[in-house]
């Protein structure tokens, strides 16, 4: 009798519109999911911008009556996930479209947890098996990105931070993937170009965490190479010159590539990288950045193929396993400096005093384990001294 702890589940449900002008086809979406009226979730950067206003127009084209929210920051808190849910019940919404990047798509997805489901969203924290408590049904959604990084609008997980404890949480279930995505590239032009360094260098950084993560998922590993070719394809390229629709449309490939791969899981990068979030405020795709070239060389030892062929994707060339695998985390950082990000913890105000605290927090986040080398706690302070002053 086959031991049910030897099978696995693969699964890629999505609906995905891509194309210039897709944005447009929003208030179709919308009907066809069912809604009347929508809730739209974004921020006071979104608005700005006017990237809500083919969203609007769309919706009034159909019909759809609509209100927003726009209290969301970079690194979501609770309570403007539990203001949002108060907005959508005070509103009668029946339908949740998240137009923003991935903070606000990931407070959109956690608010139809939070209208359907009891206080408090700790306790679908992904780390103490939480995701058991969320069913189904919850009201539809349809993500559309704003930025080319966390590829939440395709994800299954919503990240948090939790008042009680202060700590960036991760809620992961399939009940939370939206039901449609609209990738329109030109909804991301308006992102300055560190905004679409640090975004991308996120969306390489689940690509390759995919990848190297422990578990068998030949299609994620498939889908991970396939985004990190397209970063080496075309980060630099939209980083450039933001009005090049072509990498910018590559870029949200490579960024919704991530999030489906990464359901396979993650690694030590995000480990580390989180605490950076909450305790510094420092944006995810820069911490990941930072941290990624020093956890590519500590999993070196582990899967070299892996690292090798990672390597081939960003663009090295050899014959040789060995010295790609080595190269690898300097075609990250080369990748790195050509766009501009900082390479080391300590130009972000952050002091060598701070790494043992950090590495404590980093221990108490699930992904590392995940990670193909096996991480203690003291393992993650020398990564973050390896980052401390990575040049």
């Amino acid at each position: 009798m086959t031991d049910t702890q030897d099978l696995v589940s693969w699964s890629f449900p999505t609906r995905i519109v891509f194309g210039e002008g897709a944005a447009e086809q929003c208030g179709v979406e919308a009907v066809r999911l069912g809604g009347q009226r929508a809730l739209l979730v974004a921020d006071k950067g979104v608005k700005a911008a006017g990237l809500l206003d083919p969203i609007r127009k769309a919706l009034d084209v159909a019909g759809v009556a609509h209100e927003s929210v726009l209290d969301v920051s970079s690194n979501p808190l609770e309570s403007q996930v539990l203001g949002a849910a108060r907005e959508y019940d005070t509103f009668k919404a029946d339908i949740v479209i998240g137009v923003g990047g991935g903070s606000v798509l990931d407070v959109a997805k956690l608010v139809r947890l939070a209208v359907t489901h009891p206080e408090p969203l700790a306790q679908y924290d992904d780390a103490i098996g939480g995701g058991e408590n969320i069913v189904g049904p919850l009201p539809p959604m349809i993500a559309i990105p704003t930025t080319a990084g966390t590829g939440s609008e395709v994800g299954r997980s919503g990240v948090v931070t939790i008042q009680a404890t202060n700590r960036k949480t991760v809620i992961f279930s399939p009940l939370l993937i939206p039901d449609a995505a609209i990738l329109d590239a030109a909804m991301t032009q308006t992102m300055p170009p560190a905004m679409t360094a640090a975004t991308g260098m996120d969306a390489l950084t689940h690509c390759v965490e995919a990848y190297c993560s422990v578990g068998d998922h030949p299609m994620a590993d498939a889908i991970a190479l396939g985004g990190v070719r397209l970063c080496h394809n075309s980060l630099r390229a939209a980083v450039e010159d933001g009005r090049d629709l072509r990498a910018r449309g590559d870029m949200l490939k490579a960024a919704m590539m991530g999030a489906v791969a990464f359901q396979k899981g993650l690694g030590a990068c995000h480990s580390l990288a989180h605490p950076l979030s909450v305790e510094f405020g420092m944006h995810h795709g820069l911490a990941n950045a930072i941290c990624l070239p020093a956890v590519l060389d500590f999993n070196r030892s582990a899967i070299p193929d892996r690292i090798a062929e990672i390597a081939r994707q960003l663009g090295v060339r050899s014959d040789d396993p060995d010295t790609l695998s080595f190269e690898c985390a300097g075609a990250v950082r080369a990748l790195r400096g050509a766009i501009g990000l900082p390479s080391d913890l300590s130009s972000q105000g952050i002091e060598e005093s701070d790494l043992p605290r950090l590495a404590a927090l980093a221990n108490a986040d699930s992904c590392h384990k995940q990670n193909p080398r096996s991480c203690s706690q003291d393992d993650l302070l020398a990564l973050y001294k390896a980052c401390f002053d990575d040049s």
